[in-house]
């Protein structure tokens, strides 16, 4: 089966190449964006891991994530966003999203969220989706909120990163909630 491409009307959603490893190592690298985002690399060369998860989760399926481009320019990468850890039996996968910081406040995600949204509860056949923030992120939690993610709860101290312990905000959205919508 083809890697697929989902469309929105500013925007393509790709799969990534090998060309796009500059803009990754970019993004990943990035304080604004590590600041609140799990995964960073310290070199280009070490971003190639990250290239690879994209290409395996896909290959066995427990995920997909796209490159996030504009549509009249779509070799150039803006972001990512994609489902990962997807557990086939319970019908359920974790989503996750960056942006790099020259692209904040132009409704990126809001717009390409809901095309990713679509694929996972209609294609992949997804029961719910799950999201985690740390809750200084007020902007990604409140995008969730819009896109009628529920809050779930909040687990204390329970990542450790930059030593210190974080709390994570858990949110959900299950497929009968993104029908309503």
């Amino acid at each position: 089966m083809s890697f697929p491409t989902l469309s929105t009307s500013r925007f393509v959603l790709r799969e990534f190449v090998q060309n796009d490893i500059d803009a990754v190592f970019r993004g990943l690298s990035h304080p604004q964006i590590i600041a609140h985002y799990g995964v960073s690399y310290d070199t280009r060369d070490d971003t190639r891991m990250q290239m690879d998860w994209f290409h395996q989760i896909s290959a066995e399926q427990s995920g997909i994530w796209w490159a996030v481009c504009a549509a009249d320019s779509p070799d150039a990468l803006l972001g990512a966003c994609g489902f990962n850890d997807r557990n086939h039996e319970h019908r359920h996968a974790d989503i996750g999203y960056w942006l790099l910081p020259e692209h904040w406040g132009h409704g990126v995600m809001r717009e390409c969220l809901p095309a990713a949204l679509g694929y996972g509860f209609g294609v992949l056949g997804l029961h719910r989706v799950a999201a985690e923030v740390e809750p200084e992120n007020v902007r990604s939690s409140s995008l969730l909120a819009g896109l009628g993610f529920v809050h779930e709860g909040t687990r204390r101290e329970c990542e450790f990163k930059d030593g210190r312990y974080l709390d994570l905000a858990d949110y959900g959205l299950l497929r009968q909630e993104w029908r309503g919508r």
